[in-house]
C-alpha cells in the first residue's frame, strides 16, 4: 500500500506539472498573439521613416521631390494619398498584379497590412478617366479603415477632401459620394470596361446606390478616384469612397 501511495502521489505531481506547463505556454502563446496583433495594427500606419518622404504639399513647377526619391527606393511607388482629418496618409504603389502588396509594404517586405496599391489596369500617372486605389480595413483606423466611416452621414459631411501627390504635380481631391458594393460589382470593379466606355453610366451608378452622396456637378470630362476597402460585416462587402480629381495648379490659376 505505501509503495502504491507513493507511485500515486508521484503520478499526481507530474501531472499537476503538466498541467503548469499547459497554463504556462498558453499564457505565453496568448501574451505573443496580443503582442503580434499590437505590432500588425501599429505597422499599418506610417512611420516616422516613411514621413520623410510625404510631399510638403507646395504645388510648385518642381513637383515633389521627395516622392521621387521614394520611388528610388521603390519603382513601384506612383503617388502619395492624403485624405483630410482621416488616418489616410499613405504612398501609393502599383504591382503587376492586384494581389502583389496585398501583403506587402511600400518597401516591398512582408506585412500583414500590406500597402495602399492602386489598380494594375490603370494608367501609373492617374490619367485614366476612373482610378481605383485599395487598401486594407484595419479596426484602428489604419491604411483604409477610415474608409467605412465615411457610411455615417455626419462623418461624411464633415470629411470633404484630400490630396494625391503625384512626382511631377499634385491633385486635390473632391469627395462626393461612398457606396456599399459586393466584391464583384462589375460597375465598379471592372475598370477597363469603364475606361474604355466612359465614365457616364458608372457616375449614374454611383448616385443612384449612394449610401451618402453630394453633389458636385461631376461630368463625364472629370477623373474620378475610388478608394476601396472591405466592409466590417460581410466577406464581400465593399465600402468605397468616390472622389474627383482637380490639378492644384488649374484651380490656383481659375481663383486668381
Amino acid at each position: 500500500m505505501g509503495a502504491a501511495a507513493r507511485l500515486a502521489r508521484a503520478g499526481n505531481r507530474l501531472i499537476s506539472f503538466i498541467a503548469l506547463l499547459l497554463i504556462a505556454l498558453m499564457f505565453v502563446y496568448g501574451a505573443y498573439s496580443l503582442w503580434d496583433t499590437w505590432a500588425v495594427y501599429r505597422g499599418a500606419f506610417v512611420s516616422n521613416d516613411l514621413l520623410q518622404f510625404k510631399p510638403s504639399g507646395d504645388s510648385t513647377e518642381a513637383g515633389n521631390p521627395t516622392l521621387a526619391e521614394l520611388q528610388q527606393i521603390n519603382p513601384d511607388v506612383r503617388a502619395w494619398l492624403t485624405v483630410d482629418g482621416t488616418h489616410i496618409d499613405y504612398p501609393v504603389v502599383q504591382g503587376e498584379t492586384d494581389m502583389e502588396y496585398v501583403n506587402k509594404d511600400v518597401y516591398g517586405d512582408f506585412a500583414l497590412s500590406g500597402a495602399i496599391f492602386m489598380a494594375s489596369q490603370n494608367s501609373p500617372d492617374f490619367s485614366d478617366p476612373y482610378t481605383l486605389v485599395y487598401g486594407h480595413h484595419m479596426d484602428n483606423g489604419a491604411m483604409f479603415g477610415d474608409v467605412v466611416e465615411f457610411t455615417d452621414r455626419t462623418y461624411f459631411e464633415e470629411h470633404t477632401a484630400g490630396t494625391l501627390y503625384l512626382p511631377d504635380s499634385t491633385y486635390s481631391i473632391t469627395l462626393f459620394a461612398c457606396v456599399e458594393a459586393d466584391a464583384y460589382d462589375q460597375q465598379i470593379y471592372n475598370i477597363s470596361a469603364v475606361n474604355g466606355e466612359g465614365t457616364g453610366a458608372l457616375l449614374d451608378y454611383i448616385e443612384e446606390q449612394a449610401a451618402q452622396y453630394r453633389d458636385i456637378g461631376m461630368t463625364e470630362d472629370d477623373r474620378i478616384i475610388g478608394l476601396s476597402t472591405c466592409a466590417e460585416a460581410e466577406t464581400n462587402g465593399r465600402v468605397i469612397v468616390f472622389g474627383r480629381l482637380d490639378p492644384m495648379n488649374e484651380i490656383q490659376e481659375g481663383g486668381a
